[in-house]
């Protein structure tokens, strides 16, 4: 019972645009990478060289997976399903990110970003408010967040 009143709290969330095009635009990051990694053979490649070099352990493994894992993701922080819980997958990722950027010294393992982790750290800032405030306007959780009170307003 205790897990069922955990997992509806994670969910609560008001109707904020701008939560929710933070939400929006993580969630096509997201699925754009998984994408790329998967469809375009050279920043597949990169993608796993960058895990190789930096030692990560099942690299392999990680190099299939990983894409896949980012595009559910992103669909749903898209969709804004248990927003709050995706989040701890993005920074989970972004945190192995930073990483790599740090311990990587070949540049050319980072054809579209730069050498530095700017980009995980810019996405780990973002997502912060999607921890704090939950998945904001037109997300499934608002909906679910919503009691029969609320039905009225004009966000449920």
């Amino acid at each position: 019972m205790n897990m069922i009143k955990t997992l509806q709290a994670a969910r609560q969330t008001r109707d904020d645009r701008v939560v929710a095009g933070i939400r929006i635009a993580l969630g096509i990051l997201f699925v754009m990478t998984g994408l790329m990694k998967l469809a375009v053979p050279t920043l597949g490649a990169a993608f796993g060289g960058q895990l190789a070099d930096a030692n990560i352990p099942l690299a392999s493994l990680s190099r299939s997976v990983v894409p896949l894992v980012e595009i559910g993701v992103g669909t749903v922080l898209l969709a804004g399903y248990y927003t709050r819980i995706a989040t701890l997958l993005v920074y989970s990722i972004m945190i192995v990110a930073t990483y790599v950027h740090l311990v990587v010294d070949d540049p050319s393992l980072f054809p579209l970003q730069p050498h530095k982790p700017v980009v995980p750290i810019v996405v780990m800032v973002l997502a912060a408010a999607l921890l704090a405030k939950g998945g904001g306007s037109k997300s499934l959780d608002l909906a679910a967040s919503c009691t029969a009170a609320d039905k009225r307003s004009p966000g449920c």
